[in-house]
């Protein structure tokens, strides 16, 4: 029950971060679950579970607000949702004592980069000119890829990858920016589930542990 209330408060805390800043559920979710001794792929699947719901929510809440740019929405969530998928099949295919050192430095990293980007470069990036045709109209599919791939197989990187580098890049407003996504994570989660539902013996061991 205790560990229930910490969790519960963590989430709670960790998506109040992600809708506003677009980034930090999974990552903060992960680390504290793997503190509390949960395996990488269980802690993956349980995150992306989790954001099942607070991803539809938040999305729901940045189109209606209109702080989502379609076009580049679609070019983030089709890739991602690709690698997404893969990179929960790789996760679920590996022993966890041997992944567990990469997530954490993983982690560890997403950490740094998002207090570097925020309290280090955030001024400058909101007074850039905003540009939304800037570069090619392929430049984000390897970032949705990349992404992806990261985000499900260390239970968060979705945000902290791809809002710093859509803010850098003069690309979307802030406020865009953040919303597209939020948005565009919901396709990501829904794919790593999808693969995690399709492992009998992780869905049985996912019940178990909770």
């Amino acid at each position: 029950m205790h560990k229930l209330f910490i969790f519960a408060l963590a989430g709670f805390l960790a998506q109040l971060i992600d809708g506003s800043l677009g980034m930090g559920f999974g990552a903060s979710s992960s680390s504290i679950l793997l503190t509390f001794g949960v395996a990488p792929a269980i802690a993956s699947a349980t995150i992306h579970f989790s954001e099942i719901a607070t991803t539809a929510a938040s999305g729901t809440s940045h189109l209606k607000f209109e702080n989502v740019h379609k076009p580049t929405l679609i070019k983030l969530a089709i890739p991602g949702a690709i690698t997404a998928f893969i990179g929960a099949a790789f996760l679920s295919n590996i022993h966890s004592d041997l992944i567990k050192p990469f997530i954490a430095v993983f982690l560890l990293s997403m950490g740094l980069y998002i207090l570097y980007q925020f309290l280090f470069k955030r001024n400058q990036q909101l007074s850039d000119e905003i540009n939304p045709d800037k570069g090619s109209r392929f430049s984000m599919i390897p970032q949705g890829l990349v992404a992806g791939f990261l985000d499900a197989v260390g239970g968060g990187g979705w945000g902290p990858v791809n809002t710093p580098l859509l803010l850098a890049s003069k690309k979307l407003e802030p406020r865009y920016a953040i919303g597209t996504v939020s948005a565009s994570e919901f396709f990501c989660n829904y794919f790593s589930i999808v693969r995690f539902y399709y492992i009998p013996w992780l869905g049985s061991k996912l019940i178990g542990h909770l």
